[in-house]
């Protein structure tokens, strides 16, 4: 088991590092289909890409502002356009009906603790290595208006010329 583990998310990460569309885990919850779940490929991606991370610390089968910023925002054609020309999208869960592998499980808890993650839905802005650029949370207004806030946190980490 442990080495069909350790196969998948190999193959998930070298997926992940040239960019293809199978590099996604396989998050079907609410808006979370085609998020990484590997932190370190998101990373990798990010880099080649030269984008920023968009990780939401999520409990998405419990919580009800998570599913709610699932159901009205990242489930959306609106968001998901954007985010696939402007973001790599990282999920971080802490489910309580559905098992997640141990090791994302543990990667999840070591980043909550490393960004100081203290409620759900914390959504952080992240550069390539990892630098949080924006922390935010869910915003009312849908897609539209989640894409503008999201356009508003990144601009204000842009370095000034």
């Amino acid at each position: 088991m442990l080495k069909g583990l350790i196969a998948m998310l190999t193959a998930m990460m070298m997926a992940a590092s040239v960019g293809c569309a199978g590099s996604a885990a396989d998050t079907t919850e609410g808006g979370h289909k085609g998020w990484l779940t590997d932190f370190e490929a998101a990373k990798k991606l990010a880099g080649a890409r030269n984008l920023p991370i968009l990780a939401d610390f999520s409990g998405s089968d419990w919580c009800g502002w998570c599913i709610k910023l699932d159901k009205e925002v990242f489930s959306k054609p609106v968001f998901q356009a954007y985010a696939d020309a402007n973001v790599v999208l990282f999920l971080a869960d802490f489910p309580s009906r559905k098992a997640i592998p141990a090791a994302v499980q543990a990667q999840n808890e070591k980043l909550a603790e490393n960004y100081g993650v203290r409620g759900f839905p914390t959504v952080l802005l992240l550069d390539a290595a990892g630098k949080v650029l924006g922390r935010t949370g869910y915003q009312k207004g849908g897609p539209e208006a989640y894409v503008k806030h999201v356009k508003q946190l990144l601009a204000a980490a842009a370095p000034k010329e």
